[in-house]
C-alpha cells in the first residue's frame, strides 16, 4: 500500500524544538513535490512549509520563517520539517502531502491545502506548552 507516515510529534515546552518526518512507502518520493501543513482545533488547515522534487528550492508561511527548516532525503525516502523555537500557536496536528508533478511543473513549490495531492499523511500532534 502506498502512504506517507509522519512521525516525530510530541508535547514540548515554548522554546523547544522538534523534528518531524514524513517517510514514504510504497513508492519513490524523489519525483514527488511535498507540503507540510497544519491543523489546530476549530482553524482551517493552513500551508506551513513545501520543498519542491530536487529539493532545490524551500518555502515558508512567514509565521514560521527563521524558525522551521525543510528538508528531503531522497535516498531515505523522507522528508523533514525541523521545528525551533517553538510556540504554543505553533500546536496544532502537522501533515505533509505530496504530488508528483509533470516534469514542466517540476519547479513548483505547493503548500495550498486545496490542491489536489496524490498522497495525504494521517498527521502527528505537534502540542507546545509549559
Amino acid at each position: 500500500q502506498s502512504q506517507l507516515v509522519e512521525s516525530g510529534g510530541g508535547l514540548v515546552q515554548p522554546g523547544g524544538s522538534l523534528r518531524l518526518s514524513c517517510a514514504a512507502s510504497g513508492f519513490t518520493l524523489n519525483e514527488y513535490a511535498i507540503g507540510w501543513f497544519r491543523q489546530a482545533p476549530g482553524k482551517e488547515r493552513e500551508g506551513v512549509s513545501c520543498i519542491i522534487s530536487s529539493g532545490g528550492y524551500t518555502n515558508y508561511v512567514d509565521s514560521v520563517k527563521g524558525r522551521f527548516t525543510i528538508s528531503r532525503d531522497n535516498a531515505k525516502n523522507t522528508v523533514y520539517l525541523e521545528m525551533n523555537n517553538l510556540k504554543p500557536e505553533d500546536t496544532a496536528v502537522y501533515y505533509c502531502a505530496g504530488v508528483r508533478l509533470a516534469t514542466i511543473a517540476r519547479h513548483l513549490c505547493l503548500m495550498d491545502p486545496s490542491f489536489e495531492y496524490d498522497y495525504w499523511g494521517q498527521g502527528t500532534q505537534v502540542t507546545v506548552s509549559s
